[in-house]
Parts: C-alpha cells; structure tokens; sequence
C-alpha cells in the first residue's frame, strides 16, 4: 500500500495494530476522519487520551472505574451476599449484558496458566479470599471460561477456600457455555441462562 503522506501512513498503522482491524479498514477510518470537522477528529483524540490517563481499577473488585470504587460495587441495590468470579473486565461486561445477575463481581485478571507462566500469585485471588470471609459472603460463582485454565483456577480457590475454613458455596456456571470456548464469546440468552442455572462445586 503506498501512501503520497506520511502523516496518513502514520495513522493507518496506528488503526491497523488495533485488534480486528486490517490495513484497508485502517485506511476507511482514516480517511474518515480525514473528512470530519477538526473539532471531531480533536475530541476524538482527547477521548482515548483521557481514558488512558483517567481509568482505574476498582480498589474492592477489580473492575474498570472512572473512581477508586466502580459503580457496581457502590449500587446499593446489589446482592453483596454473591460474588461473581470472572477473568476479566470483558467476561463482566458480557454478564451485565444479559441483565440475569445482580449481584457483585471480582475480576481475576487471568487464569491459572503453568505452561505460560502464571501462578496464583499473579492474580487477585488472595484479594478473592479475604472477600470471601467477609460475613455477608454467602456464595462465589465461577463464570470463567471453560477450559483447562479454568478448571485448574476453580480448582485451586475452592481448594484454598477448604484449608482455610472459609464457608461459602462455591458454583459454576451452568455448562450451557462449550467447553474450550471463551466466555466473552457467548451469547447473550445462553451465558444468562448459564448463571441462573448455576450448580455446586465438587473438587
């Protein structure tokens, strides 16, 4: 692909590193820009340069947050008796999207991953732990992805949560979800239904 400015280049190969995004899409979105009013192309830029200086992470679950305590975990109106476990902030975003689950979340960042190199410590799940002795903790569903990874994950905190005496129930999600596929990947119809019909952990 030649390009008569390199200004354009610069900015085709910016859209282009973006995930899903080929070079003649990246040139779509240039261009496309090219031909907004320059206080759009600017409050554009200013978007993503106020995200990146201003997000943060939810001191109590993870989750992404323009505050130190995201809104989920301020509503008043959530079941602070459940917990949903999940990998990332996506799987959350995926779950709130089914309008099925009310209760309040806690973002792993990962899964258990010997091969690649990650390890417990590497994840909130000590963070998990001491949430789950707090009194109103009645129960932790596990909504990871269903693979390998994920069993290991449930595995090892349901393991942990029975040498330290903590008494919560531990479920999965119902296996609605194909085993190998990834959770932010699910439908809509079938990851609610799979947190409804959520069953009991058996290590």
């Amino acid at each position: 692909m030649n390009f008569s400015s390199n200004l354009i280049k610069d900015t085709v190969e910016a859209f282009a590193a973006l995930p899903g995004i080929g070079r003649k899409s990246a040139l779509r979105l240039a261009f496309h820009l090219l031909e907004q009013p320059e206080e759009t192309t600017t409050e554009f830029a200013e978007a993503i340069q106020k995200m990146r200086a201003g997000i943060k992470t939810c001191n109590t679950c993870g989750n992404l947050s323009d505050e130190d305590i995201c809104g989920i975990c301020k509503d008043p109106s959530r079941d602070s008796k459940v917990i949903c476990v999940v990998e990332g902030v996506r799987d959350l975003m995926a779950i709130e999207d089914t309008q099925h689950f009310r209760g309040r979340y806690h973002v792993l960042g990962g899964l258990i991953a010997p091969i690649e190199g990650v390890g417990p410590a590497d994840l909130t799940i000590a963070d998990l732990l001491q949430r789950a002795t707090q009194p109103e903790t009645q129960e932790l569903i596990m909504a990871l992805s269903p693979t390998i990874d994920g069993d290991t994950t449930i595995f090892y905190i349901n393991k942990q949560l029975h040498e330290r005496g903590i008494d919560v129930t531990v479920s999965n999600i119902a296996r609605g979800v194909s085993f190998g596929g990834e959770l932010e990947y699910a439908d809509g119809v079938t990851l609610g239904r799979s947190i409804l019909a959520r069953t009991p952990y058996k290590g």
